[in-house]
C-alpha cells in the first residue's frame, strides 16, 4: 500500500502541476461542484466520479484544501458510500492549505467504529492523520477518544500506526494497568516490535510501577513512510494565499503567486509559537478561555501570572523559539513534553539533514545554525536528547575535523551515561582523533572532559537528592545502577587515557596537548570528594612521566595538583570505617593505594630527595644504574630533577639567585640550607599552587641540612 500510494500520489501531483500551470477562475466553481457531487452521491461507483476527482486532485496538490472542504471529503471517504478506489483517492488528496478541523478527525474515527471503511482505508486514514497531526486545530476531543483508538492496537495492519498516534497523544492519566498488560501480551506474541517498545517505554516513564520489563533506553524512531506526502503539504502551505473563512472557498487562484524567498533556517524550519494557528482573529475570545494564548506570552511576569493556564503548543518544535516556554518546561518537569520535543528533533534531523555531508555550503550553514539552537536548548534545560546521540554517532562516521566539528563535539558532551551507549562512539571518534591536527585533538580531550564532568555532576545531584551519604546509597536497591554508572565512567577514562598516550607519542609530547590531558585528570582525581563517586583511577606511566619531566612549569604544577587531589580522596576513603569500606572495596582496593604510593614516591624522590635514579624501577621510569650515571660525567647528577635543577623550574631558580645575590655569579648549587627554604617560599609566591599543595601535604618537616 505504501509504494502504491507514493507512486500514485507523485504521478497525480506532477500531472496536476502541468495541467494547472495557469489557474483559471473556473477552478473554484469546479471544486464546489465536485464536493457537492460526492457528498450527494448515492452510487458506490458514480459515473462522473473520475472527472470530479481529477478536479479535486488538481487543486489540492497545487493550492491545498480549506478545513471545511477537508471535513466534507473525509466524511465521504470514511463513510464507505463509494468503492475503495474513490475512497483512497479522496484520502490521498486531502492536502490542507491551512489547518485540519478536529471535528473531521473525530467523525472519521466514529466511522471506523461502524466497521464500514475497509482496513486499507483505515490504515490510509491513520497515516494521513499522523502526517497532519501538527496541523490539527485542537487535540482535546482526540484525547478523549484515547480508549477507542487504543482498541485498534489489536489489528496487525493498524498496530504500528496506532502506536505512533498513541505515542503522540499519551498523557500520564492515559496510562492504565490494563493497557500496559495488553501491550505486553502483544509483545509476547509478535516479539520486540519497535512501535510496541516505544509506547511501553513512554508508559514506563509516566508510570514505572506498571511496567516491570527491562526495555532498551533508546527505542528506534517511528518510520516516516509518507515523506513525499509531507513534502506536498509543506509545498502547498509555503506557496498560495490562505483565506481562513468558514465558506466553501479555496485560496484565490487568480492572484499571482508570491515570489519565493530563500529559506532562512531559524524562520522556516522551526515553527512559530502558537496555541491554535488558525484562530488569530479570535484572540479576544481566547483571552477569556481557560488556556492562555501562547502568541501573547511575551514577558516573564505573564508566565508567572498564567502558569496554570499554559499548554504546550501543537508543534513542539516551536518551543525552541521561546525562552519562556523553555523555563516552563524546566518547571513542570513533564517527561511527555521532552519526549515530544525529542521526537520532533529526530524527525527534523532525519528529513532535513539526512543527506547533508558537507558537499553543500548552504546546507552545512543551515545545519550548523540548527545544531547551535539544539546545543543552547540542551544547556538551558540541562537535558540531552536521545535523537542527538544517534545523530552524533552517524556524523562521526563520515565527518572530518572541519565539518560541523564544534557542534558535533558539543552534542557529544550530552550523551547518556550508559556503558552500552558510550562504547559505540569509541571507534569512529578514535579514527577521527588520530587523523586530525593537534588542535583538534585538544578539542576532543576537552569535550571528553566536559562529558565526564556532566556525568559526575548528574551523579552528585542524584546522591544529594537522596539526602543520604554515599554508603547508604550503596546499600540501597539502586546499587546496581551505581555499579553500571561506575563502569561507564571507567570505560570513558580508559578510552581517554588510551588515545592520550598514543597522541602524546605522535605529537612529540606537545605541552599544549599534555595540558588538556592533565585537565582531564584533575576531574578524575577528585571524583569522591567533589562528586561522591567512590572510584579512583590513577594516571598511567605514559602520562605521569611526561608530565613529571615536562619542560613547562605549568604542566609540572598541574601534575602536582592532580597528585595532591588523589591523596586527599584516598585519605578520605581510607578514613571510612570497615563496614563502609567493605562496600567500596570493589572500586577502591589496596592495589589503588599501592599504585598511588609508587607514583608519589617517584615524584618526591625526583623533586625533593634526589634519589630518583636509585629508587625508580618502573619500566617507563628514570631509574639508571650508578655506573652508567658516572660514565655520563654529569656533575651532581643525583640532583638533576630537584625543584632547583628541574628543567621546568630552572628559570625560577635563576631568578631567585638574581634577587638574592645580584652581584655574584649565578650558581644553582648555592641554593642550600636556609636558602633552600627561602627558595621554596619563593616558588609558592609564583602562584605554583599545585606544587605548594603537593609539598605541604606529602612532605614532613625536612631539615635543610639534607640539601
Amino acid at each position: 500500500l505504501s509504494f502504491c500510494f507514493l507512486g500514485e500520489m507523485e504521478r497525480a501531483a506532477r500531472a496536476s502541476v502541468k495541467a494547472r500551470s495557469r489557474p483559471t477562475s473556473d477552478d473554484l466553481e469546479s471544486l464546489q461542484q465536485a464536493v457537492e457531487y460526492f457528498t450527494a452521491a448515492k452510487e458506490r461507483t458514480p459515473s462522473n466520479g473520475n472527472l470530479h476527482l481529477e478536479a479535486i486532485e488538481g487543486i489540492a496538490f497545487e493550492k491545498g484544501l480549506l478545513p471545511d472542504v477537508i471535513e466534507l471529503l473525509l466524511d465521504v471517504a470514511m463513510s464507505a458510500r463509494l468503492v475503495d478506489r474513490f475512497n483512497t483517492r479522496l484520502l490521498k488528496c486531502l492536502i490542507p492549505a491551512s489547518t485540519v478541523p478536529e471535528s473531521a478527525v473525530t467523525n472519521a474515527i466514529s466511522w471506523m467504529c461502524t466497521r464500514k471503511p475497509t482496513i486499507n482505508v483505515q490504515v490510509l486514514f491513520i497515516r494521513w492523520l499522523l502526517t497532519v497531526f501538527d496541523l490539527l486545530e485542537s487535540k482535546k476531543q482526540l484525547n478523549s477518544l484515547y480508549g477507542i483508538i487504543f482498541f485498534y492496537i489489536q489489528n496487525v495492519k493498524l498496530c504500528p500506526y496506532i502506536c505512533h498516534l498513541l505515542y503522540l497523544l499519551t498523557k500520564k492519566e492515559n496510562v492504565k494497568r490494563f493497557r500496559v498488560k495488553k501491550l505486553i501480551d502483544l509483545q509476547s506474541k509478535t516479539g520486540m516490535q519497535p512501535h510496541l517498545v516505544a509506547l511501553l517505554l513512554l508508559y514506563k516513564i509516566h508510570a514505572p510501577e506498571y511496567v516491570s520489563l527491562t526495555l532498551p533506553g533508546k527505542p528506534k524512531s517511528f518510520q516516516v513512510s509518507d515523506s513525499f506526502w509531507k513534502k506536498v503539504i509543506e509545498k502547498v502551505q509555503k506557496n498560495g494565499y490562505r483565506q481562513l473563512t468558514g465558506t466553501l472557498e479555496l485560496v484565490n487562484l487568480t492572484e499571482p503567486p508570491t515570489r519565493k524567498r530563500k529559506r532562512k533556517m531559524h524562520r522556516e524550519l522551526i515553527p512559530v509559537v502558537s496555541t491554535t494557528p488558525h484562530l488569530t482573529e479570535l484572540s479576544c475570545s481566547l483571552m477569556q478561555s481557560k488556556t492562555f494564548p501562547l502568541e501573547q506570552l511575551t514577558t516573564f511576569s505573564q508566565l508567572l501570572q498564567n502558569f496554570d493556564r499554559i499548554e504546550f503548543p501543537a508543534q513542539m518544535g516551536s518551543v525552541l523559539r521561546s525562552p519562556l516556554l523553555l523555563h516552563y518546561i524546566n518547571w513542570v518537569k513533564d517527561d511527555s513534553a521532552l519526549l515530544r520535543l525529542d521526537f520532533w528533533l529526530a524527525q527534523t534531523l532525519q528529513e532535513e539533514f539526512a543527506d547533508c555531508s558537507g558537499d553543500s555550503l548552504q546546507k552545512e550553514k543551515e545545519l550548523v545554525e540548527f545544531l547551535n539552537i539544539i546545543i543552547r536548548t540542551q544547556e538551558f534545560l540541562q537535558e540531552g536528547f536521545s535523537c542527538c546521540e544517534d545523530f552524533v554517532l552517524k556524523s562521526l562516521s563520515f565527518c572530518d575535523s572541519l565539518w560541523c566539528s564544534t557542534q558535533i563535539l558539543a552534542l557529544l558532551t550530552r550523551i547518556s551515561p550508559s556503558s552500552d551507549v558510550i562504547s559505540l562512539y569509541f571507534d569512529p571518534l578514535m579514527k577521527l582523533f588520530f587523523t586530525s591536527s593537534i588542535y583538534f585533538k585538544c578539542t576532543v580531550i576537552e569535550s571528553l572532559t566536559n562529558l565526564l564532568v556532566k556525568w559526575l555532576t548528574w551523579h552528585s545531584v542524584c546522591v544529594a537528592e537522596m539526602d543520604r551519604d554515599i554508603t547508604n546509597v550503596l546499600q540501597s536497591p539502586q546499587n546496581i545502577s551505581l555499579s553500571g554508572f561506575a563502569n561507564s565512567i571507567s570505560e570513558l577514562v580508559e578510552f581517554t587515557t588510551r588515545i592520550s598516550m598514543v597522541a602524546l607519542q605522535m605529537e612529540a609530547y606537545n605541552s599544549l596537548l599534555l595540558h588538556f590531558i592533565l585537565n582531564f585528570y584533575e576531574t578524575v582525581s577528585d571524583m569522591y570528594l567533589k562528586y561522591s563517586l567512590p572510584l579512583v583511577i590513577l594516571p598511567p606511566a605514559g602520562i605521569f612521566y611526561p608530565a613529571l619531566l615536562s619542560l613547562e612549569s605549568v604542566n609540572l604544577n598541574q601534575l602536582c595538583y592532580v597528585m595532591y587531589k588523589y591523596r586527599t580522596n584516598l585519605t578520605a576513603l581510607k578514613s571510612l570505617d570497615s563496614s563502609k569500606n567493605a562496600h567500596i572495596c570493589l572500586r577502591v582496593n589496596r592495589k589503588a593505594f599501592q599504585q598511588y604510593n609508587t607514583l608519589m614516591k617517584t615524584a618526591v624522590s625526583c623533586l625533593w630527595t634526589s634519589r630518583n635514579f636509585e629508587q625508580d624501577i618502573h619500566p617507563m621510569g628514570i631509574g639508571i644504574e650508578h655506573n652508567l650515571l658516572v660514565q655520563t660525567r654529569v656533575p651532581d647528577f643525583v640532583s638533576s630533577f630537584t625543584i632547583v635543577n628541574h628543567p621546568a623550574l630552572m628559570g625560577h631558580a635563576l631568578n631567585f639567585i638574581q634577587k638574592q645575590r645580584p652581584s655574584r655569579k649565578k650558581q644553582l648549587h648555592a641554593i642550600q640550607g636556609k636558602a633552600w627554604n627561602w627558595y621554596v617560599e619563593y616558588l609558592y609566591d609564583q602562584e605554583l599552587d599545585g606544587l605548594k599543595h603537593f609539598l605541604e601535604s606529602c612532605l614532613h618537616t625536612v631539615s635543610s641540612s639534607e640539601h
